[in-house]
């Protein structure tokens, strides 16, 4: 038995820690959401991980992200987080992709190969892409919603996206699912109420969320519960 994973396999039996480690998954987004995803992912015994992912951590990431601390700053996102991955466990086969997933660039990517396809992303053009181009594989894909401007994690829930609510960017990518005649599209959601402030305007000329570790940190980590579910019982 592999010591590393001998509580987890006491828990789900080695059969299913064997097919965990056959499974292969994309995840796209290395930031709040998506570096406890990926955490959570390596920590349960999958060993075939693509990160896609074309930021540096920055000092406004410390406060909630996995992989943020002094000593990574302005490093590539996806490099650190396969960096601690494989110091997690060696056996992990992590491909890191140096690069934003945009519908412009969404063919160099074979959804089809993977056994599950994770979003992560913060823009709707590439959750979209992300969402549409899964179904189109009919590999499974689950998309994390708003996490910014809440503060309490008891609030996640995962859901259809037709069932969420008090969640601006669920409202948007489900008209534009509708459009497409998108269905059963599983989610990872907030039910609390944002809370109303204004960040000051990044370099891109946007105003970024509020945020704190508790609910990204969460729902990263319920989402990888969910995919470890699915896949299990696939």
């Amino acid at each position: 038995m592999d010591k590393k994973f001998s509580r987890l396999e006491a828990l789900i039996g080695k059969e299913n820690l064997d097919k965990l480690k056959s499974k292969k998954v994309i995840v796209f987004g290395v930031g709040g959401v998506g570096g406890f995803v990926i955490e959570s992912l390596v920590r349960s015994g999958l060993e075939d991980i693509t990160i896609v992912d074309n930021d540096v951590v920055e000092e406004s990431n410390i406060n909630r992200q996995i992989i943020a601390t002094s000593d990574s700053l302005g490093k590539s996102k996806v490099e650190i987080m396969k960096e601690r991955a494989i110091s997690i466990n060696p056996n992990a086969q992590i491909t890191a992709i140096q690069k934003f997933y945009l519908p412009e660039n969404e063919m160099e990517f074979d959804l089809s190969k993977y056994d599950y396809v994770i979003d992560c992303v913060d823009t709707v053009s590439a959750k979209l892409s992300i969402i549409c181009r899964s179904k189109e594989a009919n590999v499974p894909v689950i998309s994390a919603l708003g996490a910014g401007n809440k503060l309490d994690p008891t609030k996640l829930k995962v859901s259809d996206i037709s069932k969420t609510e008090y969640d601006p960017l669920a409202k948007v990518i489900r008209r534009e699912l509708r459009k497409r005649n998108i269905k059963d599209v599983k989610v990872v959601y907030s039910s609390e109420s944002p809370i109303n402030i204004v960040v000051d305007e990044n370099e891109y000329g946007r105003h970024s969320p509020a945020s704190a570790i508790f609910v990204p940190a969460s729902m990263g980590i319920l989402i990888a519960k969910t995919v470890i579910d699915d896949l299990i019982n696939f």
